[in-house]
């Protein structure tokens, strides 16, 4: 029986994977760092929150899981200002080679730490088996009960366990960001990517190799104080709102910005990803206020 865990794990991660050997997300997909500074505007924002929330500890951690080439981290640590970037320490948790930046600190293993932990777009490349309906799996009897005889379907297992061990390991909040579905909406997405383009998934390391994430699974298996919203309405809360003022170079300036939150808020593209966030120590709601419930756009599935 083939094992695709292990097949997917091997083409990113192996000795000669696309991950493990040096290749960095922005080089084959546009994400929401890439767009411009807005994102690490509102995490440092959200940064704020929790470290008010935590009392203002001597030191507050910002870890970027699945960092890539560094950028957001990179972007939060040149953003943060006053009391918040005197005390601020910046991780990269990365098992590519690591990118030297200037005050960011890069490991292989997320840490224990204290303030507010992100994995974007870190779970949906993390392996996972691949079953064929009908299926007894346990996971799949929970999280994919739809699965019709002779479909696919990604056991999301290991994405569960790896998120709820990231939680566990930081005093503050844990955000996870990405695309994904629900289980009124499962759909087998695996798929690969190169220069932009979306490819045929192959395993010998020439792709990059994801799924869209259960992130309703993921929620459950870290349990605790949480909600689930979409990156449009979270950016909302968090100020990002894309108004344009002022006159001339201003003028240009704030449109410019505009158009750049526009497209992190797009509910047709990634301001349809969702914005899981738990409390570890301190109350969800001191972060966000109340916002409806994240609900996945199908037309964000590939196809297939």
């Amino acid at each position: 029986m083939f094992d695709w865990e292990a097949a997917w794990h091997a083409a990113l991660y192996g000795p000669s994977g696309f991950f493990a050997r040096g290749e960095k997300p922005s080089a084959h997909f546009r994400t929401s760092p890439l767009v411009g500074p807005e994102l690490a505007v509102a995490l440092v924002e959200l940064l704020s929150r929790v470290d008010a929330a935590l009392g203002f500890p001597p030191v507050v951690d910002f870890v970027d899981v699945g960092a890539g080439g560094g950028e957001l981290a990179f972007a939060v640590r040149s953003l943060a200002t006053g009391s918040l970037a005197a005390r601020l320490r910046v991780t990269a948790v990365e098992l590519g080679p690591p990118v030297e930046l200037p005050g960011v600190r890069w490991t292989s293993a997320v840490p224990e730490c204290v303030g507010l932990l992100v994995g974007h777009e870190w779970l949906d490349s993390i392996p996972c088996p691949v079953v064929t309906g009908p299926s007894s799996d346990p996971w799949i009897t929970r999280w994919w009960p739809s699965l019709a005889d002779g479909a696919q379907a990604e056991v999301g297992a290991p994405r569960d366990a790896a998120w709820a061990a990231a939680v566990a390991s930081v005093r503050g909040a844990a955000l996870a960001v990405d695309y994904g579905h629900l289980v009124s909406s499962r759909r087998f997405t695996l798929t690969g990517y190169r220069a932009g383009r979306q490819v045929p998934v192959v395993f010998d390391g020439s792709c990059d190799i994801t799924a869209h994430v259960a992130l309703d699974a993921c929620a459950a298996a870290a349990g605790g104080d949480r909600v689930l919203v979409s990156q449009r309405d979270a950016l909302a809360a968090l100020g990002l709102t894309g108004t344009v003022s002022g006159s001339g170079w201003e003028w240009l300036e704030s449109a410019a910005r505009a158009g750049r939150i526009a497209e992190l808020r797009d509910p047709a593209g990634l301001g349809s990803f969702g914005w899981l966030l738990h409390g570890n120590g301190i109350p969800v709601s001191s972060l966000l206020p109340p916002l409806p419930p994240w609900c996945p756009d199908p037309a964000s599935f590939p196809e297939l």
